[in-house]
């Protein structure tokens, strides 16, 4: 059988008596791309034969056979995803794929795998006692992965999109109420990270953010907090990486509350570093440990839950002082666009929908404040025809 003929997709019959065809896809990055389609009697071959030339005819990629979903995740991950995403982003990905993602569904051939091997995929990872949070994420990491295997050409559709995911319910938030954030902020006076804990009440700021919080991005006698980098742990090790969106880089006006802490908090740094001598470790950093190097998350979290707990107030995540910060400035009536900005959040919908518990309170306040302003022209209204009534 001459190459040409198989370029051209001609059946013929191997030696091990199966019958093939090959059809020829082009080139990509200097090499030329084959299909190859086998089966066990020519009419086999003949139906796959007319579906592929079929679905070039259409224009829908052909994919060849022989790569793995393994191999092109592998791929995937170094060429697209780790150039385009965060670093902490790319690690979750990472993870996801070399603990369910590669075992259960790497040997299929990446052409061939189905949407019913994905969706039993998803359901027996739920069955087994992994989250549906975590199975709803390693789908969309499937997703946007073969997202990108289609914008390469090397599959026809997207199975990952013909799947039905586990529904997750978002949870709750349960942020401090006026009178508790009252109590919080009485909770922390004199504690260590006081400044950390009214700054991130007051303003809203993620915990990366506030982490990576240097002391060139404030201007106490302006009152300004600028957030130019988040810091995160990559590995384990703590790295400065640009903030979670565009409209995450922001500067903020500061609270008089705020203010004060931190100049208490910058005192009681610069008495640290005098105490740690040579042991100081200069990050620059606004909230760092005794010696100035990044903090703990988890160490942060657990002096925070220890505070709480000794002021009996209910046991929150650190996150949950964004959501306060968040819920108080809008049920003062501020207006959303404003608390977007304040938040960094990157769309007004994001605001919206996150904290739409609030809006039925701030509605009732609307109206309550539209009778205020009608109530007295209603009065005359009423009035006003009460005389012209006929006798």
């Amino acid at each position: 059988m001459s190459k040409r003929s198989q370029h051209k997709g001609s059946i013929y019959q191997r030696a091990d008596s199966r019958w093939a065809a090959a059809i020829n896809l082009g080139w990509q990055n200097g090499q030329r791309h084959r299909k190859y389609l086998y089966g066990t009697t020519r009419g086999e071959v003949q139906e796959k034969l007319i579906k592929v030339l079929r679905d070039q005819q259409l224009g829908l990629p052909v994919a060849p056979e022989r790569q793995t979903v393994g191999q092109f995740l592998d791929r995937w991950l170094e060429d697209s995803a780790k150039p385009s995403v965060r670093p902490k982003t790319f690690e979750s990905y990472q993870q996801l794929v070399k603990l369910y993602l590669a075992p259960d569904l790497g040997r299929f051939g990446l052409s061939k795998l189905s949407p019913q091997a994905v969706q039993r995929f998803l359901n027996d990872r739920l069955a087994s006692g992994l989250s549906a949070r975590t199975v709803q994420y390693t789908h969309a990491v499937l997703r946007h992965a073969l997202n990108q295997a289609l914008r390469w050409g090397l599959v026809a559709r997207n199975v990952a999109t013909l799947v039905s995911p586990p529904q997750v319910r978002r949870p709750e938030i349960q942020p401090f109420s006026p009178e508790q954030t009252q109590v919080f902020l009485k909770a922390i006076e004199g504690d260590r990270l006081e400044a950390l804990y009214a700054a991130a009440v007051a303003i809203g700021l993620r915990q990366g953010e506030a982490f990576g919080l240097r002391w060139p991005d404030l201007d106490l006698d302006a009152g300004t907090l600028a957030v130019r980098y988040s810091l995160q742990r990559i590995q384990g090790v703590p790295t400065f990486v640009e903030p979670k969106t565009p409209r995450s880089r922001r500067t903020i006006n500061l609270p008089a509350v705020a203010i004060a802490a931190l100049r208490r908090h910058q005192a009681r740094q610069e008495q640290e570093r005098i105490w740690a001598g040579s042991r100081w470790q200069e990050w620059g950093l606004v909230f760092c440990t005794t010696i100035g190097t990044p903090l703990d998350p988890p160490a942060v979290l657990k002096g925070f839950q220890k505070l709480l707990k000794a002021a009996g107030l209910p046991k929150l995540r650190f996150h949950d002082l964004r959501h306060t910060c968040a819920t108080l400035l809008l049920a003062q009536g501020v207006h959303p666009r404003l608390v977007m900005d304040i938040l960094g959040h990157s769309q007004i919908s994001l605001t919206l929908n996150t904290y739409s518990h609030i809006m039925p309170v701030m509605q009732r306040e609307v109206a309550a404040k539209m009778d205020e302003i009608l109530s007295p022209v209603a009065v005359k209204m009423a009035v006003s025809a009460e005389r012209q009534k006929p006798n």
